[in-house]
């Protein structure tokens, strides 16, 4: 199908299906509203099955090694095997299309979440931490899923539409933290490890996301916008651009976009991750870390609708700045609450969600814009891994730091480093002075 789509800047007459939606564009209206209809179905199963391994995996892991100074490991590893598993839905979105793309990242997902079930079963630490690898591919298909909406979208609809996409995602990963205690209760009742309860809920919600994505993403949107670009060159209704790779990639676009949610997603998983852990630390239940998990997952989300529309009327670039700033500021707040102050732990993981929701929206925007359909999936999931990537060194040295410090040294290091968002955003104004697009 994708080798259909690459040969429409020949000769080679287009099937009639195809050559419908290029010359409709109501047909490209309502796929485009199909489209975002499952996404968001599939991101409120996804949502789900993101939070189970956010919420519990840095405390099955200490309750599995003993030990504090590794209990960043789960996130780091979940991370990493989001890192490969988004080079490889990349890949495959752009070979076979969105569909079958993201759900072999979701049914990987859920395969690495029975994985964790059965390594807390049998007490087997090498057994977890090849599931959360695995599991890592569910979190790659929830992050990546909110490109799908975009592939039909207009310039000034991009950030909003992958707002829709992901203030979806809510429902799920707000209700999952908060399903913690029942879950764990339910496992309980059927002999399994309390803490691997919630990927009971994650291993059937990443399994729920990928066949909805798998059955009626239909005609796959990256396909169809492929195949109207190059017919766009080909007919000068746009201006012609070389179907070379780098010909494709507006660099810089790619090198800001990248910047401003790997800086992001830093700060704020390394502060998420030992979140749970200082709250037990002064007493707090289960329960009570689930609530503080449930909101700062919904600031992570809800916000999306507001951020698409700031990010689309008022510049990427100048929400980007926004996101540095409230980064700061939960990263201060973090480090000075008391340590049994809910509402302050809620006030500053709910500025944590918020400041990430701003980076990322304003750096996926950046990428879209910045990337030609030829070659945009495969793009969008190398930037993914280096997201991943950056979500893995920051689980690792949040529990390091935390262990020989503090969660006060940590969330002010938070603090400090989002402050670099400004001069990347600096740059980025003075290059498009000296060379505009």
């Amino acid at each position: 199908m994708i080798k259909e789509i690459e040969d429409t800047s020949g000769s080679k007459q287009q099937p009639a299906w195809l050559q419908g939606y290029i010359d409709s564009p109501e047909k490209q209206k309502q796929l485009y509203k199909k489209t975002l209809r499952v996404v968001i179905l599939a991101q409120i199963f996804g949502g789900a099955g993101l939070a189970a391994g956010i919420t519990v995996g840095a405390l099955l892991a200490q309750d599995m090694l003993g030990t504090e100074s590794a209990a960043g490991i789960p996130v780091a590893l979940l991370t990493l095997g989001s890192a490969g598993a988004a080079l490889i839905v990349g890949r495959l979105s752009q070979r076979f299309g969105r569909g079958i793309g993201l759900a072999a990242g979701f049914l990987a997902g859920g395969l690495g979440a029975v994985g964790v079930i059965v390594a807390a079963l049998l007490n087997s630490i090498m057994l977890l931490f090849a599931s959360l690898l695995i599991y890592g591919a569910g979190t790659a298909a929830n992050l990546q899923a909110r490109y799908a909406g975009t592939d039909l979208a207009t310039p000034k609809q991009r950030a909003t539409t992958v707002s829709m996409a992901m203030v979806s995602t809510t429902f799920g990963a707000v209700a999952g933290p908060n399903l913690v205690g029942v879950m764990g209760e339910f496992a309980g009742s059927i002999g399994i490890p309390a803490l691997a309860g919630p990927f009971i809920l994650a291993a059937a919600a990443f399994i729920l996301a990928g066949l909805v994505l798998l059955l009626f993403l239909r005609p796959d949107p990256l396909v169809i916008s492929t195949a109207i670009a190059n017919a766009q060159e080909k007919d000068g209704t746009v201006q012609q651009e070389p179907h070379s790779e780098s010909a494709a990639v507006n660099k810089r676009g790619i090198v800001v976009g990248a910047a401003v949610m790997v800086l992001t997603q830093f700060v704020m998983t390394s502060i998420m991750t030992m979140t749970p852990v200082h709250m037990g630390h002064h007493g707090h239940s289960l329960r009570e870390v689930g609530l503080v998990i449930g909101f700062h997952i919904g600031a992570m989300y809800l916000p999306s609708p507001l951020t698409g529309l700031l990010v689309d009327k008022v510049g990427r670039t100048a929400m980007a700045v926004a996101s540095g700033a409230t980064l700061l500021a939960s990263g201060i707040l973090a480090a000075f609450a008391p340590g049994d102050s809910m509402a302050l732990l809620i006030c500053a993981l709910i500025l944590l969600g918020v400041g990430w929701n701003f980076g990322l929206i304003s750096g996926t925007a950046l990428i879209i814009d910045a990337a030609h359909p030829s070659v945009r999936a495969k793009t969008q999931g190398s930037v993914d891994v280096l997201l991943a990537l950056s979500g893995a060194s920051g689980g690792v040295l949040a529990g390091v730091v935390a262990a020989h410090y503090s969660y006060a040294a940590l969330s002010l290091s938070g603090a400090i480093l989002s402050l670099l968002l400004i001069p990347v955003v600096v740059w980025s104004r003075k290059t498009q002075s000296k060379d505009p697009v």
